[in-house]
């Protein structure tokens, strides 16, 4: 019961000291040190640049003005376009092939005249082969088309907030003196 009132009476002494240092007598104004800056805060920007990069990709890229990332987002494009008319020409001629071995006709796959022989079986799966690839290119292509509307959006955002060099982690290690042995932890600094 002692160690209780004890407890109690230590609180109470610990916050009627915190609050006396809280309060001040004398009032004090403090100057806003946050400077205006002179880009307004512009919500509809991540939408503008969204809504470019779908209608021309890389044109969201071009209004957040990160005109390096219009080649990378041409490239990928461009390279999954390049795959999918590049399986699909190779499941057209196979299945091609497939059609006219059925119907007893020569096909390009035949053996004869210098042409490369492929069995009916060889044909049907290098169908299914190149029906796969083509159908995962066009996945990938839609999906790299999608990445790129977001990724603008996103770089609009971002390009609204602060970045000081105040706002930075820098990582160090920490030696025990005991020892001498690294000490496994993160730890996050804010200078103010």
């Amino acid at each position: 019961m002692l160690k209780k009132k004890l407890y109690i009476c230590l609180i109470i002494t610990a916050l009627t000291v915190f609050n006396s240092y809280a309060q001040n007598a004398g009032e004090v104004k403090i100057k806003d040190t946050i400077t205006p800056s002179s880009d307004e805060f512009n919500m509809l920007s991540p939408a503008k640049a969204a809504f470019y990069s779908a209608v021309l990709p890389g044109l969201g890229q071009a209004y957040n003005k990160k005109y390096w990332k219009i080649p990378i987002v041409y490239g990928a494009l461009g390279s999954g376009i390049y795959f999918y008319q590049s399986n699909n020409t190779n499941f057209n001629r196979a299945r091609t092939a497939f059609k006219l071995r059925i119907n007893e006709k020569p096909d390009e796959f035949d053996g004869l005249n210098g042409n490369i022989f492929l069995s009916k079986d060889a044909l049907i799966s290098a169908q299914k082969s190149y029906k796969k690839d083509r159908d995962l290119s066009l996945l990938v292509t839609i999906g790299l088309y999608v990445l790129q509307i977001v990724e603008a959006s996103v770089n609009a955002h971002l390009l609204q907030h602060n970045v000081d060099s105040n706002l930075s982690v820098s990582p160090s290690i920490i030696r025990n003196d005991l020892n001498n042995k690294a000490i496994v932890g993160t730890s996050v600094n804010f200078n103010f």
